[in-house]
């Protein structure tokens, strides 16, 4: 069952490399804080009570302070120890790392398109981190993606701890989580960082990447750098420790998913189920929201478990077709009115103006991916084609616009499901044409999702950037991919969908009437029916599953599982009984109807009927 981003869209990456190298020049990261919240508790939670006493073997001070990096370690050695003391240092300043263009090691696991025949692909980015410290927790000035200018890949930094070991003398020790972000993509490669510090002097850095959510390039990469350390205040500092605080307490309650079968001893629920299907060696994490509760997975990489399962980076692909683009047209409606869904593309882009193939195309028809143009009515033909393959690798918008406005009319609007990301980038680029009719030539689409939606109902700040044109911050949002998730936000998102009803403090923030069509409440209006061997049904950007005892015969009613789905194998199901389970892999592997099952055991899922009223 897969979704968009054929493997075949990829550039060469030694071609790229060899037109893109040596004209960026990357500046350190600007220090810049959000806003303050005045409710967040001082200090983040899990204090460190430990006495230091931590028996070390692999990555000792004296290893860090001059050793070399040989080969990836067990992910344990970048990770918080039991006995760890408190912190008796403070970082607060910039950290920079040293000779990474030749530094280090790299071993390809799979890539079929020699991704790693380029030199820059081998090794990390630019790095220069500004960072603060609130108790034992390091915390980036700048999260989620940040463009490097490197051609291959951008960067993101997750925040980290800090501790003291017996064995490191006077120095605190600190860790890092981190993630390579394939430019112009959306594929993450999850990573951690470690040093030992004092006030004014930084040991050097080791580094390793062991994990990734991306079907077609995989691989592990090691190294230790020389770094600078520049102590000095960073602009808003404060207010970066009280957010990080808020961020904190403001997570959603977690237990492992081991929890679920001993709060619900009654329901026979086997929590086995949860991430079985997948092939364990490409299975990022999974979770489970279901009675306030968010019961998570591990996070598996190939040197253990990741020291920072919380803050795993995890991309979006296409279930940014929903998140954004489907969200963005829900929130435009209820600033504006559901009228918002008629609007035509050639009166909100001035690009298909003229097209006779786009005359009379309505947002609604877009997004629900039946425009009536395309070049075979396949299931996802035209998205594994040349056309398509062309869209995903053009940076500039220009070109993007072009591809995206190509393909020719073959049937009438609204009557042809056809399944091309770059329908929900023209979708996206008219709402937000629409939104600067309506808030100013500055409004930009996703920003409003942002400040609108996203940051209010308490996503954190990993998730609220998106990959856009250009390679840059000011370019254009992609809409169908390009977004970012944790643990956490992706099951707040679901929970806003499913259990608020698009509210967030009692406050409506999406139109509940197109809602409840998009969360297949609605049995009038499911949307299009899509192709392939099992057609579903595709509402505004999201896919809707039909279950009925011919599944299971525990489903005595028929009832719809609307959900996001991404290239590779992510899901994100958001079940009547309230429920919701995502997992994210990279094996091409759509396999969630077992999740399903034992959700229906700790609550029966309502019948269509039901569900609707």
């Amino acid at each position: 069952m897969s979704r968009s981003f054929p493997v075949r869209r990829r550039r060469r990456a030694a071609a790229v490399a060899a037109v893109l190298a040596g004209l960026f020049a990357v500046p350190l990261p600007t220090m810049v804080a959000p806003a303050a919240n005045a409710a967040t508790a001082p200090v983040p939670g899990d204090p460190l009570t430990g006495s230091g006493a931590v028996n070390r073997t692999r990555l000792t001070a004296a290893q860090l302070t001059g050793g070399s990096a040989e080969d990836t370690v067990p992910d344990s050695a970048f990770a918080l120890p039991a006995r760890a003391a408190p912190p008796t240092h403070s970082f607060e300043g910039t950290l920079t790392l040293d000779g990474l263009a030749t530094a280090g090691g790299f071993r390809a696991l799979k890539d079929p398109d020699g991704y790693a025949d380029a030199a820059a692909t081998r090794h990390l980015p630019p790095v220069g981190i500004a960072l603060v410290q609130n108790g034992s927790h390091l915390v980036p000035a700048k999260r989620g993606l940040q463009y490097t200018g490197n051609p291959a890949w951008n960067l993101a930094m997750g925040p980290g701890r800090a501790w003291n070991e017996d064995g490191d003398g006077q120095r605190t020790r600190a860790s890092l989580p981190f993630a390579l972000i394939e430019r112009n993509a959306n594929c993450v490669h999850n990573g951690a960082l470690t040093f030992l510090f004092d006030n004014t002097s930084i040991s050097e850095v080791r580094y390793q990447i062991t994990t990734e959510t991306c079907e077609y390039f995989q691989f592990d990469m090691w190294g230790q750098v020389a770094a600078d350390y520049r102590p000095g205040p960073v602009e808003g500092a404060e207010n970066l420790r009280d957010a990080y605080a808020s961020e904190v307490k403001d997570r959603l309650p977690t237990k492992p998913i081991s929890a679920l079968a001993g709060d619900y001893p009654d329901s026979g629920v086997d929590v086995s189920k949860f991430g079985s299907g997948v092939t364990p060696s490409a299975l990022s994490t999974f979770g489970f929201y279901f009675g306030g509760v968010h019961y998570v997975g591990n996070c598996r990489t190939r040197q253990g478990e990741y020291p920072f399962c919380g803050q795993m980076l995890l991309p979006s692909y296409s279930t940014a077709k929903s998140a954004f683009a489907g969200t963005a047209m829900l929130r435009l409606a209820q600033r504006y009115g559901p009228a918002v869904a008629q609007e035509k593309l050639s009166d909100r882009i001035p690009e298909a103006a003229g097209k006779t193939a786009w005359s009379g195309v309505t947002l609604d028809q877009t997004l629900d991916m039946a425009t009536g143009n395309y070049t075979s009515p396949g299931y996802e033909t035209d998205e594994s084609g040349r056309t398509m393959a062309d869209f995903f690798a053009a940076e500039p918008y220009s070109d993007k616009m072009r591809l995206a406005l190509s393909f020719p009319r073959k049937a009438r609007p609204g009557s042809t499901w056809v399944y091309h990301t770059s329908d929900t980038f023209l979708a996206t680029r008219a709402m937000n044409n629409y939104l600067r009719d309506k808030a100013g030539s500055g409004a930009d689409i996703f920003d409003m999702l942002r400040d609108d939606v996203l940051g209010p109902l308490g996503v954190g700040p990993d998730s609220l950037v998106s990959s856009r044109t250009g390679n840059s911050p000011g370019g254009v949002a992609f809409g169908g991919y390009g977004m970012f998730w944790t643990q956490d936000s992706v099951a707040k998102f679901a929970k806003f969908l499913n259990n608020d009803h698009g509210a967030v403090n009692g406050k409506q923030l999406l139109d509940p009437a197109l809602l409840a069509a998009t969360m297949q409440r609605t049995p009038q209006d499911r949307g299009m029916t899509t192709t392939g061997a099992k057609p579903m049904k595709y509402q505004n950007g999201f896919w809707g599953r039909e279950f009925t005892s011919a599944d299971n015969a525990a489903y005595t009613s028929p009832f719809y599982v609307p959900f996001m789905s991404g290239y590779g194998g992510i899901t994100v199901a958001m079940m009547p009984n309230g429920a919701s389970y995502y997992y994210f892999s990279d094996n091409n592997e759509f396999s969630w109807n077992a999740a399903v099952a034992e959700a229906d055991k700790l609550a029966p899922m309502p019948g269509a009927a039901a569900t609707a009223r």
